[in-house]
């Protein structure tokens, strides 16, 4: 298992390009606060908290000032109605924020039970098919139709081990 992705770092990258395309498609304004969100989530290797995303604003290229607590959250709001980010719950209070898995491409979640630390892994694809195979038979059974799946892992990280 391999933790992590290999993220792409160009404003003009496949990333942008798609978020841009999902804003035009909901009528709204790719801003470049919004730019400057996607572009922190993108070149992360872990999904991240409000706070984390405030911290990383202050130095992040991509803005002219860091981003106010309140202008983070309504342009949160706004990229996960478009589609372009989603929610990740962990077992703290904090909500994380990613990519919409869509963009970001197929992976799961480490979450540690004590601290709530979030971190990407992902699967070898001869186990995703397994997983495939063995999560759509469930739901078959339960006359359910599967879409996806996805899988947190819960234990604890290396800090809380």
């Amino acid at each position: 298992m391999s933790s992590g992705h290999k993220h792409v770092k160009s404003e003009n990258s496949d990333v942008h390009i798609e978020v841009a395309r999902r804003f035009v498609q909901h009528d709204q304004r790719y801003s470049s606060k919004r730019r400057a969100i996607v572009s922190m989530l993108e070149t992360s290797d872990r999904p991240l908290t409000i706070i984390e995303i405030l911290q990383r604003s202050k130095n992040f290229k991509g803005t002219k000032n860091e981003i106010a607590q309140s202008s983070l959250y309504r342009n949160l709001v706004v990229l996960e109605e478009v589609g372009a980010v989603q929610k990740v719950v962990s077992t703290d209070d904090n909500g994380r924020y990613e990519l919409n898995e869509e963009i970001l491409g197929h992976h799961h979640h480490l979450l540690c039970s004590k601290c709530g630390d979030v971190r990407d892994v992902i699967i070898p694809e001869d186990l995703e098919e397994k997983l495939d195979v063995a999560l759509s038979q469930i739901a078959k059974r339960s006359g359910f139709k599967l879409d996806q799946h996805r899988l947190d892992l819960i234990g604890r990280c290396k800090k809380c081990a």
